[in-house]
């Protein structure tokens, strides 16, 4: 009888490890998704500031350009 008790408690254990492996395997899917679209996230950010500094380095350029006028005209 003995032999049947240890074998139901080692029985339930094996249960209770499956059942947090699929919980956590699960959570690890999820997780995994969630890198995924912020690493898509990221990416578009990164493209945005790039774009920003772009248009940046432009409107410094025009700015230059603006400066440069006004002193050839004034002296």
């Amino acid at each position: 009888m003995n032999n049947q008790t240890t074998l139901n408690k080692l029985n339930e254990k094996v249960s209770q490890i499956l059942q947090e492996f699929h919980a956590m395997k699960g959570e690890n899917e999820m997780m995994r998704n969630e890198i995924v679209t912020l690493k898509a996230d990221c990416e578009l950010k990164n493209q945005e500031i790039e774009k920003v500094i772009e248009e940046n380095s432009k409107k410094d350029i025009e700015i230059e350009e603006i400066v440069n006028k006004i002193e050839s005209i004034l002296g």
